[in-house]
């Protein structure tokens, strides 16, 4: 005996396809940066402690990468964290370092460099290391991001001159209106207990 299968082409339901589009074409409009630290003898661990500091570990996290949406406005950490949701899906730009090696200096950071017309997108970069303090880790984050935005407005500059000279370049080309960090470090435990930090741009629709 033979049995045939019928296939028939369902259309679903319309409020899924309104919800699949929004997630999808969702231009985040407001962000907001974080930072935090985790020691734990687990490494997995660690970083959710860290992600506790930071105040995000009951999101369901999404990595994404490096675009500053056009017109995003960038708020306080206390606020955009009220508006965070017990297993929202949530978008971020993120970096992360761990160690277990006692009093190793560790950093993760995460710049933005943001064009003065508001039209336009910016930049978004990751940047961890080991050994740079947090003034170190954070200026390399920026020029990052800074540099990204400057090739894509087409200024000229020299990329093997320092920071301070390429910002004041930027600073008189009048496109780059704002470039800042959030960087979070720490010292490896004395004890060998793993230690990581992370430090996160998080979006929100």
């Amino acid at each position: 005996m033979f049995y045939y299968l019928t296939l028939r082409r369902v259309r679903p339901p319309r409020s899924s396809v309104v919800a699949f589009r929004a997630v999808f074409n969702l231009v985040p409009k407001e962000m907001f940066f974080t930072k935090g630290v985790g020691r734990h003898r687990e490494k997995l661990t660690s970083f959710e402690l860290a992600l506790r500091s930071a105040g995000i570990a009951a999101c369901n996290i999404v990595r994404v990468s490096s675009i500053f949406p056009p017109g995003c406005r960038i708020m306080s950490r206390s606020e955009g964290i009220k508006r965070l949701k017990p297993g929202q899906i949530t978008f971020v730009v993120m970096s992360e370092t761990a160690t277990r090696e006692p009093h190793r200096l560790v950093a993760a950071t995460v710049g933005v460099a943001i064009p003065r017309d508001a039209k336009l997108y910016g930049y978004l970069s990751e940047h961890h290391s080991f050994g740079e303090n947090e003034e170190t880790a954070g200026d390399y984050a920026e020029e990052l991001a800074a540099e990204m935005l400057a090739t894509t407005l087409g200024l000229e500059f020299d990329p093997d001159k320092s920071w301070d000279v390429k910002k004041e370049v930027y600073r008189l080309s009048n496109q780059i209106v704002r470039t800042q960090n959030v960087t979070q470090t720490a010292v490896g435990d004395k004890k060998g207990l793993w230690t990581t930090v992370v430090a996160a741009a998080v979006l929100i629709g």
